[in-house]
């Protein structure tokens, strides 16, 4: 270890404290070494000062990443890499000292993990872009968080810190390794692990040099919503789309970046007002899926008109009713109703908050499917074998506990 860094380094105890608390309120996963946050929290003092004492002396090492592998709503698995508890705080001590200097150049377009934005502002800004330009190139970054140069993003960094203890720490984050299913650990020699608290920032650093500021500089005629690396750009003609396309190719090029071949589209946002139809015409952006609707005019009920819109996709259905079946298992009488509310409540809170921002019934239509299944459950539970009855005792149900579950105190109730 050199000199330099067995001074102390400008991390307080306050810093680890407030990282602390982030990381406990978000709970979450153990790491690798199988400590939850309960187990954190039973010698929580001396655990927070060893974080704290190894920090400030430069000789804090971050253990292996936990992998695990979740699935896609669109198919196929994403590895999420979980890091220990200590090592999540450690990382929050980082993030938070970065964080704020770096929002403050951030691009308004950019939505993704950042404090005060969210998916729906970004969902807004689209719908709003495909209503002003007709056509979409639909950005598909391969790999991107598992094809981060770490060269490349530390060479950014410097940019924007001169603290050495931040860009060490950030290089040992980058290079720690990874856990496989067989058990051994694997170097890592790109990327950076989803799951780990200051991955969303170090790739909207990328991000923000490899497309933010060159789409300004380069393309300021075309706008974007960005968030973390699903990307929508909108542009005038499908001539200018296929420009940014090749465009873009070099561009991400440049960072060591590919675009998917088959999932980066161009659309066409076909409407009342345009009128010739196109190969594409819809894109998935944030689980929502924009495509031509047709919608009852405010001029009248027999008016109908055809508008680019979103709404719910179809893959977020398929999961959400997945999730309401792996829950509501029919064949579960020894479980109450009520104990099946508890359960899915929040999720069904959860759901419709982020799901009815655009055309709302096609999200409440999802919710019916959960009443098909309570009404199984009923079937199997109470012998109820007449179809007519059994809707007898569904409303009985209902009528008694008008709140038990959340989406029927929306009145999704049939």
């Amino acid at each position: 270890m050199t000199k330099e860094m067995t001074k102390s380094l400008p991390i307080s105890k306050r810093m680890v404290w407030n990282s602390y608390l982030k990381v406990a309120d978000k709970q979450g996963s153990a790491g690798i070494d199988r400590e939850s946050i309960d187990m954190f929290n039973a010698n929580m003092g001396d655990n927070l000062y060893k974080i704290w004492n190894r920090m400030t002396s430069g000789s804090y090492f971050p253990p292996p990443v936990r992998t695990v592998f979740i699935p896609k709503k669109q198919g196929g698995e994403r590895p999420l890499g979980i890091p220990t508890v200590s090592d999540r705080i450690a990382q929050g001590v980082v993030k938070d000292y970065l964080e704020p200097s770096m929002e403050a150049i951030f691009h308004n377009s950019s939505f993704g993990y950042r404090p005060g934005k969210s998916a729906h502002d970004a969902l807004v800004q689209c719908h709003e872009n495909c209503i002003r330009k007709a056509w979409v190139l639909d950005v598909d970054i391969k790999g991107f968080f598992d094809n981060i140069r770490h060269s490349i993003m530390l060479k950014l960094l410097q940019q924007h810190t001169e603290e050495k203890w931040v860009l060490m720490y950030v290089e040992r984050w980058l290079k720690a390794g990874v856990a496989q299913k067989d058990g051994s650990i694997a170097a890592r020699e790109k990327g950076t692990p989803q799951g780990g608290v200051i991955s969303p920032l170090l790739a909207n650093i990328y991000l923000h040099h490899a497309f933010d500021k060159w789409m300004d500089i380069e393309n300021p005629q075309c706008p974007f919503e960005r968030y973390a690396d699903d990307i929508v750009v909108h542009c005038s003609s499908r001539e200018e789309a296929e420009q940014m396309l090749k465009r873009l190719e070099i561009r991400m090029a440049e960072f060591e970046l590919a675009l998917h071949p088959e999932k980066t589209k161009i659309v066409y946002c076909r409407n009342y007002q345009r009128t010739e139809k196109q190969d594409k015409e819809s894109f998935i952006f944030l689980s929502y899926s924009f495509e031509p609707r047709t919608i009852s005019s405010k001029f009248g009920k027999a008016k109908r008109l055809l508008v680019f819109s979103a709404s719910i996709c179809q893959s977020a259905k398929t999961s959400i009713r997945g999730a309401m079946k792996a829950i509501l298992l029919t064949r579960w009488s020894n479980q109450s109703i009520e104990w099946f509310a508890k359960k899915l409540n929040p999720k069904i809170r959860g759901w419709i908050n982020y799901y009815t921002r655009f055309n709302r019934d096609e999200t409440h239509n999802v919710f019916y499917y959960l009443n098909e299944l309570i009404r199984t459950w009923m079937k199997n539970t109470y012998k109820v074998r007449n179809k007519e009855k059994l809707y007898e005792k569904y409303r009985e149900v209902q009528s008694a506990n008008p709140e038990m579950f959340y989406h029927w105190r929306l009145g999704i109730k049939a």
